[in-house]
């Protein structure tokens, strides 16, 4: 049987991507689902005696408990500087390959009931000069979890993301709400902006906490897309 799964993916950088996915991740494992995550494109690395390696690549494995060995399947594209991948990728002579992570991804899911996948940036960050995020989540056939971080701008970037996502054809699992921004007045009225402007309540709220403090708040969440289909 074919693995369920989810991409995530995020209003921008930085709005917590990760931490939401491990902690889903760590809710559908507690919840006795046999899961496997992958980052397919990372940027922003460091050497390892192993070669590089992505501290959300290896946050990803840790929750998942896969083993070292695994890395180059779940993050198969790995770049050293905190830039775009794709001007990573042209400046170290690397051409993405859809393909090769498309592969990559059904070797782990054919493990797995359930894979997590952890886009980078945004739906619409370039992977290549013609392929994008957005591109990556439509070949791997997965529903779109969109990370709104709770921040001034947000109701802007979250209604183009949601905007993007739908007129690219993919399906929506929904939107979860990250509390990035502990000093972000009016929380509630933006909440309630969110919930009219995207048209879905959030299946989940996320409080800004320690990094995998969310579990607790994803737990329902991980119920709600375990009963999806790809």
């Amino acid at each position: 049987m074919t693995a369920q799964g989810v991409f995530v993916t995020g209003t921008d950088t930085g709005v917590g991507k990760t931490v939401i996915a491990c902690a889903l991740v760590r809710a559908l494992r507690q919840a006795g689902t046999r899961v496997s995550v992958m980052k397919p494109v990372a940027s922003g690395s460091f050497q390892t005696p192993r070669g590089l390696r992505n501290a959300d690549a290896l946050a990803l494995m840790e929750a998942a408990g896969l083993p070292e060995a695994c890395y180059g399947a779940v993050n198969p594209y790995c770049f050293e500087p905190p830039i775009s991948p794709h001007i990573a990728a042209e400046e170290s002579k690397i051409t993405i390959d859809i393909g090769l992570i498309r592969d990559k991804f059904e070797s782990l899911a054919s493990e797995a009931e359930w894979m997590v996948v952890e886009g980078a940036g945004g739906w619409l960050a370039p992977v290549s000069e013609r392929a994008t995020m957005a591109s990556l989540a439509e070949t791997l056939s997965l529903p779109v979890l969109l990370v709104v971080g709770l921040k001034l701008g947000c109701l802007n970037h979250a209604q183009l993301s949601w905007r993007a996502v739908r007129s690219d054809g993919a399906p929506l699992a929904g939107w979860v709400a990250s509390a990035i921004d502990p000093q972000m007045s009016h929380v509630a009225a933006n909440l309630e902006s969110l919930e009219r402007l995207l048209g879905v309540p959030p299946l989940a709220v996320v409080p800004h906490l320690p990094d995998g403090a969310g579990q607790l708040a994803l737990a329902p969440l991980a119920r709600e897309l375990a009963a999806l289909k790809r």
